[in-house]
């Protein structure tokens, strides 16, 4: 969809430049032709009222060529321009849609190419080819394109983590598709800056093939051409050479003002894997739940998130979430809290796997390929920065209506209907409205709100928000749990609720999960997290460092000393050890067993320390 443009002074100069450039290229033909091709006898003469540039060594104008000049090279840059952003964005795009493997091929391709200066192999086809205005055309283009590659590929790796676009692949949207509704829009800025620098790169480059003499040939002419013949006599006279040196400066400005303008035009908000899989090692903890629970919605059992050289970033977690519940997965930033929620909803990057004994959501086996229609309806996702949770390219009426209308079959009345009750539900003003407007236009709290009523429109069994309030202030967090706690208690949707915050998790979860280095380390009813009844020395440490209405405004926060182990330096024994203040050396050398309780489960040497004595 295109977006309307809005008034850029830089666009506006740089659109006269070019209008001016373009009428110029169609008149002067028929103004100057005779003047610049007439032989006359007034050679090298200097600039004058008559001749603003002078005359050449063959006596011709050499103002009159330099207009007569612009048409062929105006058509020149333009069709190098389309060459290098065609071939360029195409090839970029074909490698980041082929594919993990073959974008590594493509872009060690692009980087080979892209070291060697266009003009010295537009040099190098011309030699093959033969000098002329095709061959130059051919070869300025060709020698452009890794450039506008190289950029397609890192933007849209770059896009293609972004909430909306993980949506989008849930939906399961195809790559083609993602790449012209999603990527592709998203890119659109730089790469009209590149098009723009590209337009005055072929300039001159074109302009210096042909002042070299291997461009355009005789008797066709461009301003490379003007340029050499006024540099034959530059010592006597210079304007034959600074006129059209001036020239070549006015339009390559007017392009780059154009990509510029044109930048922030377009932009909406301007001025306001699965090549290999990871050997599963012997069970080391016990699962948390019952994996022979036939009420359990989602099941996670084992799930391990891996890396390509084996490290585990999620190790061997086990949870089940039941019908109506409300879990909590709580730990510091880094204890792979969102990367569990992911492989849940099968949105992992392409470089990490996930291995499970079993990973499922009702019926559907998550460790196979389950349909996308499926996925797309039965799990919902609420993400955690509202202001990336849609695309901002795109109206909401379209993306909240999207998984309706492709996978529900709904038309796009009905979706649109559909959409307008749910955000009404969602307490967001304005529904009808909110649908033809930008997410740019809606302040944060309401598109967290429209994330919700997006996420909920499919009547999902399970709901993953991932840290859905974290951006937001107080008050708004507050009326957005409570959104959530009304689609649970009102639909009985089950909801994964991530966070950081224990204070977020204590205010509407059933049962905590608390991970802590990709490990589960405890799980415990929400009556005994708000009741300080923790058993994990960790889980502790979360509480005294969260606030509380009792606590002393004369009392500094309590804080957890030290940093989590990276993966792949993990200690043999307990993750926590070298920040708990209860460690031992066994707690150092051995990894403790997550061992099951009447009211939860809690890994740590401690509780047996315990036992021992009271015994």
């Amino acid at each position: 969809m295109m977006q309307k443009l809005r008034r850029s002074p830089a666009l506006m100069l740089g659109l006269a430049g070019l209008a001016f450039f373009v009428v110029l290229g169609i008149v002067a033909p028929f103004i100057w032709t005779d003047r610049a091709e007439t032989l006359t006898d007034q050679t090298h003469l200097a600039a004058s009222a008559e001749h603003w540039f002078g005359t050449d060594a063959l006596g011709r104008d050499i103002f009159a060529r330099t207009m007569v000049a612009t048409r062929l090279t105006l058509l020149m840059c333009l069709a190098t321009t389309a060459i290098a952003a065609v071939g360029g964005i195409g090839f970029g795009a074909a490698i980041w849609v082929g594919g993990p493997r073959v974008r590594a091929l493509g872009q060690r391709v692009i980087d080979v190419l892209i070291s060697y200066p266009s003009v010295i192999f537009a040099l190098a086809m011309v030699a093959i080819l033969g000098p002329g205005v095709g061959t130059s055309i051919v070869a300025i283009g060709l020698a452009t394109c890794p450039a506008f590659a190289r950029l397609t590929t890192n933007l849209a790796a770059s896009i293609a983590g972004r909430d909306f676009v993980s949506t989008a692949r849930l939906l399961g949207v195809p790559p083609s598709r993602l790449l012209r509704r999603h990527i592709l829009p998203n890119i659109a800025e730089p790469l009209l800056v590149l098009l723009s620098v590209a337009f005055t790169v072929s300039l001159k480059a074109l302009s210096g093939l042909s002042f070299l003499g291997v461009g355009v040939q005789a008797p066709d002419y461009d301003w490379g051409a003007v340029l050499h013949k006024g540099l034959e006599g530059i010592y006597l006279n210079p304007w034959p050479a600074l006129g059209p040196s001036l020239v070549i400066i006015l339009a390559g400005l007017s392009g780059g003002l154009i990509g510029d303008g044109l930048a922030a035009a377009v932009n909406p908000a301007a001025g306001r894997k699965r090549g290999y899989r990871a050997k599963v090692e012997a069970l080391t903890s016990v699962p948390a739940y019952d994996a022979h629970d036939e009420d359990a919605l989602a099941v996670a059992d084992r799930l391990s998130v891996v890396l390509p050289d084996g490290t585990r970033l999620v190790d061997e977690v086990s949870f089940a979430i039941k019908p109506s519940e409300v879990l909590g997965l709580v730990g510091e930033s880094g204890s792979g809290k969102s990367l569990t929620a992911m492989a849940l909803a099968k949105l992992l990057p392409d470089d990490l796997t996930a291995v499970a004994g079993t990973l499922k959501v009702g019926d559907l086996d998550l460790n196979g390929r389950p349909p996308a229609g499926r996925l797309a309806t039965e799990i919902g996702i609420v993400y955690q920065d509202p202001s990336a949770s849609f695309n901002p390219t795109l109206k909401l009426g379209g993306q909240l209506t999207e998984t309706l209308r492709k996978h529900g079959g709904a038309s796009r009345a009905a979706a649109a209907e559909q959409a307008v009750g749910q955000l009404a539900a969602a307490r967001v003003t304005l529904p009808e409205q909110r649908l033809k407007q930008y997410p740019y236009e809606l302040s944060g709290g309401m598109r967290q709100r429209a994330m919700i009523a997006s996420a909920l429109l499919t009547s999902p069994k399970l709901l993953i928000a991932d840290e859905p309030t974290t951006a937001l202030d107080v008050t708004v967090q507050a009326e957005v749990l409570g959104l959530l706690r009304e689609a649970n208690e009102r639909d009985g949707t089950a909801i994964l609720l991530i966070s950081h915050d224990v204070g977020v998790i204590s205010a509407i979860c059933d049962r905590v999960v608390v991970m802590y280095a990709g490990r589960i380390v405890e799980t415990l009813p929400i009556e005994r997290l708000r009741a300080g009844e923790a058993e994990h020395p960790y889980t502790h440490a979360l509480l005294a460092a969260t606030p509380t209405l009792h606590s002393p405004v004369d009392e500094p926060l309590s804080s957890i000393p030290g940093r989590p182990p990276h993966p792949a330096g993990r200690p043999a024994g307990c993750a926590f050890a070298s920040r708990c203040p209860l460690a031992r050396q066994q707690c150092h050398d051995e990894l403790p067993v997550l061992t099951v309780t009447d009211t939860g489960a809690t890994a740590c040497h401690a509780l047996h320390w315990d036992k021992e004595v009271l015994a």
